[in-house]
């Protein structure tokens, strides 16, 4: 049995006649242990997909409006409050972007830290265990740094706070929303890193948020590829980085700036997501896709098992590879 299994989930925004799907029939799974990345543009849906899991969007003005989140078997969408508050920290657990944001700025990190364990493991909220868990994410000198207050340290070094406050409570899932956001290119690297060997260590599932492809090749087991609310594309990791089969998917690799070759323009796709209820007829990315033909916006395709394990929302992928 998969630790998560989402099946066709749709979550509105607004009721009625002024309804907005921002997640529509959104299905995947993901096995302990495991590590997905949900890719795509910004508006495409992933962190409000991501947020569902744990029921994390506020009711209203969020409408769940059909579909399952099975945590461990149980549907999320069925839970209590009192059954939410027991798996949200304990079984999936969350880091979020900004973590200059997301930490409180008068508190000492020591005393945000050891907040997250008295909800969920009262017995160890001690300055031994914060001082574990801030080693365990490779902080230097953790028994002086837990009395640091957030704004004393770097991007970098908050992000390993929030880190260890997620894993605080030993989840089963972590997820964790662009945590590279606003981070330079080797602090990036290092909080990949981090993850990597964190999952190795501890045996934890990971839900990783991400707009870049190019930073999901070496974390990555499989990739969830979304756009406008839909997911376009799901395959084994490996075999969608050496060969997309979605437009949209090749389109958002060609952006990936290359490291050789005498490109003197980056790539970029044409346009914009369209926004949230206002999704063109047929093809979400027919108005932007290369090689889009005009049946392309007459109907809406479904999300098809092409190949074994590689599942692509479009009817033309393998012409559209020739």
């Amino acid at each position: 049995m998969a630790l998560l299994e989402i099946k066709h989930l749709k979550l509105d925004f607004g009721s009625g006649a002024n309804a907005a799907r921002a997640v529509d029939d959104v299905s995947f799974a993901i096995a302990a242990g495991e590590t997905v990345c949900l890719v795509g543009e910004s508006g495409c849906g992933k962190s409000v997909t991501a947020q569902s899991i744990a029921r994390l969007v506020p009711t209203p003005p969020a409408v769940y409006a059909g579909g399952e989140i099975l945590l461990n078997g149980r549907d999320v969408l069925r839970m209590s409050g009192k059954e939410l508050r027991q798996i949200r920290g304990r079984v999936v657990s969350y880091i979020f972007q900004e973590p200059g944001a997301s930490l409180n700025p008068v508190f000492r990190v020591g005393n945000q830290i050891k907040e997250s364990l008295k909800l969920h493991q009262p017995d160890r909220a001690t300055d031994a265990e914060v001082v574990r868990l801030l080693k365990l994410v490779g902080i230097p000198a953790p028994e002086a740094r837990q009395r640091n207050y957030p704004f004393e340290m770097s991007g970098g070094m908050q992000q390993r706070v929030m880190i260890a406050m997620a894993l605080a409570s030993a989840p089963q899932l972590l997820v964790a929303d662009e945590p590279t956001t606003a981070l330079d290119v080797t602090i990036q690297a290092q909080i990949l890193d981090l993850l990597r060997d964190l999952k190795q260590r501890l045996g934890m599932a990971i839900l990783l948020i991400t707009h870049n492809l190019g930073i999901v090749g070496d974390l990555a087991d499989r990739v969830a590829v979304m756009y406008a609310g839909q997911i376009v594309e799901l395959a084994p990791a490996r075999d969608l980085l050496r060969r997309p089969l979605h437009p949209y998917t090749r389109a958002l690799m060609n952006s990936v700036p290359k490291l050789r070759g005498n490109l003197e323009r980056l790539s970029a796709i044409p346009g914009n997501v369209p926004r949230t209820g206002n999704f063109p007829p047929g093809c979400r990315f027919a108005p932007r896709c290369p090689v889009a033909r005009p049946e392309c916006s007459a109907s809406e395709p479904g999300l098809v098992e092409v190949e074994a394990g590689r599942w692509v929302r479009c009817p033309y992928w393998n012409e559209s590879l020739k």
